[in-house]
């Protein structure tokens, strides 16, 4: 058991691995979901495997969400079927390497929680504006990661939309059509049985949609999202006493000084023509996905430049 957790921990702290961080904590969760299932049902308490669901889900009654406001972001990562995380986390996998490389691990977070968020607001509003929702299907609680996972999914679609995936049966298949697939669906099914996960996951599309848009256009969504997770990860990080003179003090300044007017950061610099140009060849002649992520870096901030 301990070799286990310790390949956890090590495979959980790689650096650049926050696509795979998202899906072991949706893994976790779930599990120790089943753990407490298994437990309840044994101990002949099988309530208690209820309470803690409910501690997790998100209720679409208003008072019953001021209880549980937590409920807005957890239930996004609690499943409790085994095909249904399955197929969420596949999804996110798929979807989600995209985001990440061509957009890096800071924003895969922020559209994953977004469309968290947004998921959860249509839902609620739903629920609590249409009289449909809460008459004729009823008050179903919300869980599961669907609707930040099309979000992520749809993201790419609208950053990518002639990604190609091979599909098995049926061969090279544009994303965009994939992911137009799969929002459509939801739509339909939003008036079915699960009609609380599928509006989720139209508000889950709406987000990932919006997310890229603004993006392109110089707005980025996910800014208080990132501003949280500085904060959240400042406040586990060790600040070791650091003595620097007046004279180091001087000559730090002066150099972050020069740095800051004279040398802009690689990450951030706007390529110029030839680069671009140069990556639109190697494009062309082994496509896409052979460019490196700096590569599909630098073409992103340069569609941005118009």
């Amino acid at each position: 058991m301990s070799g286990l957790l310790d390949d956890f921990k090590s495979e959980f702290n790689k650096p650049n691995n926050t696509l795979v961080q998202l899906i072991l904590i949706n893994t976790v969760i779930f599990m120790t979901v089943i753990i407490v299932l298994v437990v309840t049902k044994l101990s002949g308490q099988p309530a208690a495997y209820q309470w803690v669901l409910d501690q997790l889900m998100m209720p679409w009654a208003p008072m019953a969400l001021l209880k549980k406001p937590w409920t807005v972001l957890t239930y996004a990562f609690t499943h409790a079927d085994p095909f249904h995380i399955l197929w969420n986390m596949i999804f996110l996998y798929w979807f989600g390497r995209l985001i990440e490389e061509y957009l890096g691990s800071r924003r895969l977070v922020g559209l994953y929680i977004l469309g968290a968020l947004g998921g959860g607001l249509c839902y609620f509003a739903s629920y609590n504006l249409i009289p449909y929702f809460s008459t004729q299907v009823g008050g179903q609680a919300l869980l599961g990661a669907s609707g930040a996972a099309l979000s992520v999914a749809v993201g790419a679609a609208t950053l990518l939309p002639n990604y190609t995936f091979h599909l098995l049966f049926i061969g090279p298949v544009r994303i965009k059509y994939i992911v137009l697939f799969f929002v459509v669906l939801s739509f339909f099914n939003s008036v079915g049985d699960n009609a609380g996960g599928n509006l989720a996951h139209l508000g889950g599309a709406l987000i990932g949609f919006s997310y890229i848009k603004l993006l392109q256009a110089g707005s980025d969504l996910g800014r208080p999202i990132y501003w949280l997770m500085d904060r959240w990860s400042n406040l586990f990080r060790a600040k070791p006493p650091v003595k620097v003179s007046q004279r180091q003090r001087s000559t730090q300044a002066t150099a972050s000084a020069y740095a800051s007017v004279g040398s802009p950061s690689p990450a951030a610099s706007m390529p110029d023509q030839d680069e671009v140009d140069a990556i639109l060849d190697k494009i062309g002649r082994s496509g896409y996905e052979s460019l490196t992520r700096e590569e599909k870096q630098k073409l992103f901030r340069a569609s941005q430049k118009g």
